[in-house]
């Protein structure tokens, strides 16, 4: 549910007079990264390393900021991150054709951008998705990770049961407040529409002579709130081993506050996979909408003015 009477002050839908809003597609190994978002302390991000790339690669004076679909975590990865950038139309002009090879020769390895394009009217790489897809890897054979996997698969050194797992996941698809799930952030909504969510056995890897699967969970929403699906992952994985029983994801759900029984996992075995938008047509209308906080149905309504000005449902660390 929306509140309208909690909406931002407008935002102009699109790039300033005079600029261009160009879409990146990306992907990045996040071992080596402190997350996304630049960071005091000279710590790498991965939106330092691309704007700091694309000032130079193209001779800019200024820094061009990116706004991305999903701020990634410390050691997450990605392989589906979409972001934009605002370029002076006489810039990207000039540089269209070869911004995508130029950029690949600056950046280092483990972050690459594989498209670049104009993006059409309304679109917001941030405020204009409507889901994001995340799948998280589990190795559960005794023997432990294939080494060549170690950096994207956690290893869980009891087997487990998807079947009860799915079971667990069943029970929190749909619009709920995931406070239990998430790190608290003051003037911020943990209210969250989790779309799908379920576990499925993959091959470890063709060529592998290990034998056994992954255990990989698909986790898809319109937006997570910071830590939400490390924590809905560690809350299954406490199903699948027998700890605990099927409806405890449900019960930690509907407690709304954090269990201690429930760890964040690590990130490495996270990867954002794909990030969805509507038709071009409905873009400016998903941006509006994707700025005004949300509340449950039955909840009562922030006031309007400057008290309400607090943050919407849009996407956060993972």
């Amino acid at each position: 549910m929306v509140n309208d009477c909690a909406e931002r002050p407008p935002v102009k839908d699109g790039p300033a007079d005079g600029y261009v809003r160009v879409r990146l597609d990306l992907a990045y190994h996040g071992a080596e990264f402190s997350g996304w978002a630049r960071q005091k302390g000279g710590r790498r991000t991965v939106q330092e390393e691309i704007e700091t790339a694309l000032q130079i690669v193209t001779r800019s004076q200024e820094l061009h900021p990116l706004t991305v679909a999903g701020r990634t975590d410390a050691g997450v990865h990605a392989r589906g991150q979409v972001a934009h950038v605002d370029l002076p139309a006489e810039l990207w002009e000039a540089q269209r054709e070869k911004l995508m090879r130029r950029l690949a020769g600056r950046l280092p390895g483990d972050v690459r951008i594989y498209r670049v394009g104009e993006a059409p009217a309304g679109f917001d790489a941030r405020f204009s998705a409507i889901w994001r897809r995340y799948a998280y890897r589990v190795a559960d054979h005794p023997g432990g990770v294939d080494p060549l996997l170690r950096g994207h698969v956690l290893w869980h050194d009891r087997p487990l049961d998807l079947d009860r797992m799915n079971a667990a996941a069943r029970l929190l698809i749909g619009e709920h407040d995931f406070a239990a799930y998430c790190k608290k952030r003051e003037g911020a909504t943990t209210i969250r529409t989790l779309l799908e969510l379920h576990w499925d056995r993959v091959p470890v890897d063709g060529y592998a002579s290990q034998e056994g699967t992954l255990a990989v969970a698909t986790v898809r929403a319109d937006a997570f709130c910071h830590n939400m699906v490390r924590a809905l992952v560690g809350a299954m994985l406490l199903v699948g081993d027998g700890h605990r029983p099927v409806e405890f994801p449900g019960e930690v759900l509907a407690g709304g506050v954090r269990n201690s029984a429930v760890n964040v996992i690590r990130p490495y075995g996270l990867t954002l996979e794909e990030v969805g938008y509507p038709a071009d047509d409905l873009l400016a209308e998903r941006n509006r909408a994707a700025r005004r906080m949300r509340t449950l149905p039955g909840t009562p309504t922030a006031p309007s003015g400057p008290a309400a000005a607090t943050t919407p449902s849009g996407p956060d660390a993972t």
